[in-house]
């Protein structure tokens, strides 16, 4: 759950539109959707550009549901995981730099890792926002997926997670792997994932 901080002209832009607004307008409903389109406007999450090459810089986690941060003490929670994971991803031999992904714009995929690669397609659907990753009829997973133009969160349910990071590392009797499940078993509605930064 990597924390993006809007920028001061988006607050200034939303402030804006709640007093601009005419009165008989501003339902809830109304003044959120348009905040809505004014995050995605600055933050580019209103769409995704996946071409490119993106390095994995760190784990990432979000949950489905506010419940588990809105709860007291939730967003500690939340940030103890996350380095929980990160930890974790560390002993399997992700880490920080050695595992890249690369979208091609003719939708080939290619992920590499300590120097090996492993080959697929990818396609996105923007209506989930998920992206399905098949490499040949080993492996299909569709993770979701968040990004801005310089950086792309892959996020799984534990056990897809858990079966990329077997493919990649060719790890499938570890320990650790154990954890990264045990871990999302603690919170309802997480999703671990990959955090990455465009190259």
């Amino acid at each position: 759950m990597k924390m993006k901080t809007m920028t001061r002209w988006a607050v200034g832009m939303i402030a804006l539109m709640m007093t601009a607004v005419p009165a008989q307008a501003q339902t809830l409903k109304d003044l959120l959707g348009k905040a809505t389109e004014v995050v995605e406007s600055v933050t580019g999450k209103g769409s995704v550009e996946m071409v490119g090459s993106w390095t994995y810089s760190g784990s990432s986690i979000e949950f489905e549901s506010d419940n588990v941060l809105s709860k007291a003490g939730g967003a500690v929670a939340a940030n103890t995981a996350e380095k929980k994971l990160d930890e974790y991803l560390t002993k399997v031999g992700i880490k920080a730099g050695n595992t890249k992904f690369t979208f091609a714009a003719d939708s080939t995929l290619t992920v590499s890792w300590n120097g090996k690669e492993k080959k697929g397609t990818y396609s996105y659907d923007a209506s989930t926002k998920k992206v399905t990753l098949q490499f040949s009829k080993v492996l299909t997973i569709s993770p979701k997926v968040t990004a801005t133009s310089s950086e792309l969160d892959l996020l799984f349910e534990a056990d897809k997670l858990l079966k990329l990071i077997t493919y990649i590392t060719s790890k499938s009797s570890n320990a650790t792997l154990k954890s990264i499940s045990s871990l999302a078993n603690n919170y309802d509605g997480m999703l671990l994932g990959l955090a990455l930064k465009k190259e």
